[in-house]
């Protein structure tokens, strides 16, 4: 990559210098550190602490010491590595000392402080976490940035997040954060903008961060954008290939879903499907009326991965039979877990009383319902999806939603 005329950056050296740590010596750990001091890269703290981190674990005390001095923003993992570094050669009570100064240094505070805009901002009251920011003067540290430019998002003050954003250099677990707010948000374009910042610091390569901007724009509609998003990933783990699956099954596009599937078994590069990837593709599959296909990738699961079925991947299954009108084949599908001992879920009863709906099958869906509401006689939902079944099954017009 050096040798191609790439740019470096943080980003890159904190994954190089990670690996480097798993090597027998810091042989390539010590090239890396010079590659950073000569390129002239702002390293940043993160990648710091890991060259800390690397140079105490192979003895190199003052190595590492040296690094951590040369941190100007030093937040609480820093000062952990340091800690570290000392107990792990015996000096305990330099150990202490370096506690004590990150007490007089207000790394404390700054624990406190990202406590405090945590819970503010998960309350709704994010001036509040503002104002604790504010009190501060200007005293920054990465965790609690990145908690606060999350909290400003998900509060929809997005000028207080970018505001934030450009007093920092931006980095992954921003990012993500912060992308993970726009999702819960189905905020499109303020995601877009965020990945603009992703995209000019060459935060991309980053397969987590990439899934959360796939789930963005997946739950936004933009399917097209999460597929092209998804085929630009280098290294693609199980979550990408059932955020995608899962994307094409939500959206009605159960053959689109089928077909992924289908293409991670040949082509996922040893990534193996798991429970979660099979649920999505059930539900695909229930939701477009391809119930061969779905029966197939349920027995796909014990048969060749060796998965058993969670009640999830049953009600799935039975939710999709339902659509079909299969209902008789529902109930042997229900049969079958109960043969295995297992005591059934409000999941399985909900799908098998929707099932029974969708077929006009009232006695077998009076059974469900009076287990359903055995089984959950508190929860409110279960008595309007009762009261809407039986008003179905009696040709009757619902009236609760």
């Amino acid at each position: 990559m050096h040798s191609s005329c790439c740019d470096l950056n943080a980003y890159t050296f904190t994954r190089v210098l990670s690996a480097c740590a798993a090597l027998p010596d810091t042989k390539y750990g010590k090239q890396v550190h010079g590659l950073m001091i000569k390129t002239g890269v702002d390293a940043g703290t993160v990648a710091k602490t890991v060259l800390m981190n690397l140079y105490s674990k192979y003895g190199c005390l003052s190595d590492s010491v040296r690094a951590f001095e040369e941190i100007e923003l030093k937040d609480v993992g820093t000062w952990n590595a340091l800690i570290s570094g000392f107990l792990r050669h015996g000096l305990a009570k330099k150990a202490l000392d370096v506690f004590v100064t990150m007490r007089r240094e207000r790394v404390l505070l700054m624990i406190l402080s990202t406590a405090l805009i945590d819970f503010y901002s998960d309350m709704e009251h994010i001036s509040e976490a503002l104002n604790v920011f504010s009190s501060l003067n200007n005293m920054m540290d990465t965790v609690m940035c990145n908690s606060l430019i999350r909290g400003c998002i998900k509060n929809r003050k997005y000028k207080e997040a970018f505001l934030i954003m450009s007093k920092m250099r931006p980095n992954v677990v921003a990012l993500t954060s912060a992308l993970g707010a726009c999702f819960e948000n189905s905020d499109l374009w303020i995601g877009k903008q965020i990945y603009c910042v992703a995209l000019c610091f060459g935060f991309t390569d980053d397969t987590q961060l990439c899934n959360v901007i796939l789930d963005m724009y997946a739950k936004c509609g933009k399917i097209l954008n999460a597929r092209s998003l998804f085929d630009g990933i280098s290294y693609k783990c199980v979550v990408s290939w059932t955020s995608m699956i899962d994307a094409y099954g939500s959206h009605g596009y159960g053959l689109e879903a089928l077909e992924l599937f289908k293409l991670m078994e040949v082509k996922g590069n040893g990534v193996m499907p798991n429970s979660v990837t099979f649920l999505a593709v059930l539900s695909a599959c229930g939701h477009s009326g391809l119930v061969e296909e779905g029966q197939k990738c349920f027995n796909l699961m014990r048969e060749k991965y060796g998965l058993d079925p969670h009640q999830e991947h049953y009600a799935c299954f039975i939710d999709g039979l339902g659509r079909a009108g299969q209902v008789d084949e529902a109930w042997c599908l229900f049969d079958g877990l109960i043969k295995n001992c297992t005591r059934p879920t409000a999941v399985i009863w909900i799908s098998l009383l929707n099932a029974c709906s969708l077929s006009q099958d009232i006695a077998r869906g009076e059974f469900a319902a009076k287990h359903l509401l055995e089984l959950e006689p508190k929860n409110p939902g279960n008595y309007i999806l009762h009261s809407n079944s039986m008003l179905l099954l009696e040709g009757g017009i619902l009236l609760i939603t």
